[in-house]
């Protein structure tokens, strides 16, 4: 298993999560992102760099992704071609994206952004709150748990 983050919309605190848990874990986790940023010191975690432009992030990660690797992004589309790919995907408030709920997803998405399109102020996600963290630390927790039966 590698770890993929979507690095560019992930808050900074889901980053330290991810960091800590693949250092621990000795987990290849890569950062993709079309900024710089740091990251702890661990041969495990990296950041990769992509040109400016939109969702070049999102395009090196699915060309990257294998199964049983493990995304973490909250961009819809690149979630469902991770799952097409057999990855795992988690959002960075914990949720996971699967077979099961990623074509509902996919359907809101494209509902809010005609809605979006036609003029009407739909607002952006609440911040990140304490209990999205620890939503997330648990269920990344429980992903890399299981993740040599996974493989």
């Amino acid at each position: 298993m590698q770890i993929w983050v979507d690095a560019d919309a992930c808050p900074s605190a889901i980053r330290e999560i991810v960091a800590k848990a693949a250092h621990k874990r000795a987990i290849a986790t890569t950062f993709v992102a079309n900024h710089s940023f740091s990251l702890p010191n661990s041969p495990f975690v990296k950041l990769y760099q992509v040109p400016l432009g939109f969702d070049e992030a999102d395009k090196e990660i699915e060309r990257r992704v294998t199964a049983g690797d493990l995304v973490i992004t909250s961009d819809i589309p690149l979630a469902s071609d991770a799952l097409e790919k057999h990855a795992l995907v988690l959002t960075p408030r914990g949720e996971r994206y699967t077979e099961n709920n990623i074509k509902q997803r996919l359907r809101m998405r494209d509902f809010m952004e005609t809605m979006r399109s036609s003029g009407a102020q739909t607002g952006g996600p609440p911040a990140l709150s304490l209990t999205d963290r620890k939503q997330f630390s648990d269920q990344l927790d429980r992903l890399l748990t299981r993740a040599p039966e996974q493989t």
